[in-house]
């Protein structure tokens, strides 16, 4: 009970900051969530056009919720056997350099000009497609040029300011097509150079390096087999905390919505006249006796002040009050309940209450005594 009573205190920002990242255990969301649920029959009732969309935001929160678990198991797996790719290659890595000796590190110069003569094959491939674009986009606007000077020369008597205009524009793109067009062809032969002199070291490397080269070959190609699959992998890891990431931006999204739905009813219901109270009865005699609106003040008082402080109760209405009274009373206070987290603010009413006034007592102890909270809404 006492550890149900402090996690009934925590503020909306504490319940936000713990239970409600999207990066707690799984757990820890399910139960927030069915607390949530819980708690929004108790404080939307009424308001059905806010409570079916504060229910089409709790599917969105368990499907989010849902995902995020399925796909950080698929994630934990995926890293798991990368790591274990990982380990064993670089132990079949290490038997098989072993067994070489000294012919893998003199066979590494060849092997890594290689590499780099690939990477130069493939910036020349990428300029030179850059290249051909350029020279696209200038034949188009050379094109458009000569339309617009046709349109220009039609009517020899009239300068047409549309085709002047048009003639103007196509000609600023004729000379940014043309340094676009020069400085591509200048990357091209760059990049041709590069790789023109990353092959020819990689031929002069292999005729020196010939006999290494050739006992060394099953330990570079077993590295680049490895290199193929861990690569695999590490997309497939990738790939996943995307979607992780994508989740938990939908998760938070929907619980975003949630506080602003709460935040809408507990503005309207604020916003309603307070209920009319029913006829009370006098006080007993030799009691002291205390004004009416002392006593309905203090009522919604300890309803909007949130959950009272330990010792105190609901409000300074008798114990003697009629059931309609407990009854209204504890409408008021749960059509008050701040953020849907927490139903703190009943704390003070007697056991087993609930809404259809079954069960409704006078309180029991004496005046500003407490008791044991088990609201039922």
């Amino acid at each position: 009970m006492k550890s149900l009573r402090a996690q009934s205190r925590r503020s909306p920002e504490e319940m936000e900051a713990t239970a409600v990242s999207p990066n707690c255990p799984a757990g820890r969301r399910k139960s927030w969530i069915l607390e949530y649920r819980s708690s929004l029959g108790a404080s939307a009732l009424g308001v059905l056009p806010w409570r079916c969309a504060a229910q089409e935001e709790l599917e969105h929160l368990n499907q989010a919720s849902e995902e995020i678990n399925q796909v950080e198991l698929q994630l934990d797996e995926a890293r798991t056997t990368y790591r274990r790719i990982l380990q064993e290659s670089a132990r079949k890595l290490n038997t098989q350099g072993s067994h070489l000796g000294s012919c893998i590190e003199k066979a590494r110069p060849y092997y890594e000009a290689r590499r780099l003569a690939k990477e130069a094959q493939q910036e020349t491939q990428k300029a030179a497609l850059r290249y051909e674009r350029a020279v696209s986009m200038h034949n188009a606007a050379r094109e458009m040029v000569f339309v617009a000077e046709q349109g220009v020369m039609a009517d020899k008597n009239r300068l047409d300011p549309t085709w002047q205009e048009m003639l103007n524009h196509a000609t600023c793109k004729v000379n940014e097509a043309e340094e676009e067009r020069l400085r591509g062809e200048r990357e091209h032969q760059r990049v041709t150079r590069l790789c023109q002199q990353a092959e020819a070291r990689v031929q002069a490397l292999q005729k020196t390096l010939r006999r290494a080269i050739g006992k060394s070959r099953p330990y570079f190609e077993l590295k680049a087999q490895f290199s193929q699959i861990l690569e695999e992998h590490k997309a497939k890891v990738t790939e996943l905390e995307q979607q992780v990431a994508q989740a938990k931006t939908r998760y938070s999204v929907a619980l975003r919505n949630l506080e602003q739905i709460s935040e809408q009813i507990h503005a309207r219901r604020r916003g309603l006249p307070p209920h009319p109270l029913g006829p009370r009865r006098s006080s007993p005699v030799g009691a002291e006796a205390r004004p009416e609106e002392d006593g309905d003040s203090g009522i919604i008082e300890g309803a909007e002040g949130g959950a009272p402080e330990e010792g105190c109760s609901l409000g300074p209405a008798p114990a003697g009050d009629s059931d309609t009274l407990s009854l209204l009373s504890l409408r008021t206070v749960a059509s008050d309940l701040q953020k849907c987290d927490s139903v703190e603010h009943l704390r003070g009413l007697s056991d087993h209450a609930s809404l259809d006034g079954q069960g409704l007592g006078p309180q029991s102890g004496g005046r500003g005594g407490r008791h044991q909270r088990s609201i039922s809404l």
